[in-house]
């Protein structure tokens, strides 16, 4: 599987994870076609996405301007939740492609100005990774 229809039923995946509360596995199996099987970076985005979700709260939180992580609708929250994950804890992966994607994902499942929103919000967080590093 292409590391961008990962992305995209990792999305699909966390999203069910915060909507109905269910396990990490439930969620990939429910997203993937009968009998298929999740890629390895599929479940490390899933799996990943929810161990760190404290931490990544607490980076997004310090990143957003007049919004809470409550008040974003649940696609951007998501695709937030993921990228972070991606941009703090996959190192294999430059930070431009994971925005990218990000954004690519906002566009394709957010409303009109997610993919603003989410730009502006991950170029924060990466400044303040760049500058941790």
């Amino acid at each position: 599987m292409k590391r961008s229809v990962s992305r995209e039923k990792a999305l699909q995946a966390i999203f069910q994870m915060d909507l109905s509360d269910i396990a990490p596995d439930e969620a990939i199996t429910n997203v993937l076609e009968e009998g298929g099987k999740p890629d390895d970076f599929l479940s490390s985005i899933v799996f990943g996405t929810k161990e760190h979700q404290e931490e990544i709260d607490s980076t997004l939180k310090s990143h957003l301007e007049k919004w809470s992580l409550d008040r974003l609708g649940t696609v951007d929250r998501t695709i937030l939740r993921m990228t972070v994950f991606e941009m703090m804890f996959v190192e294999e992966i430059p930070v431009n492609v994971s925005m990218n994607e990000a954004i690519e994902l906002a566009k394709t499942f957010g409303d009109d100005k997610s993919s603003g929103f989410i730009n502006a919000v991950l170029s924060k967080v990466k400044t303040t990774i760049e500058n941790n590093a």
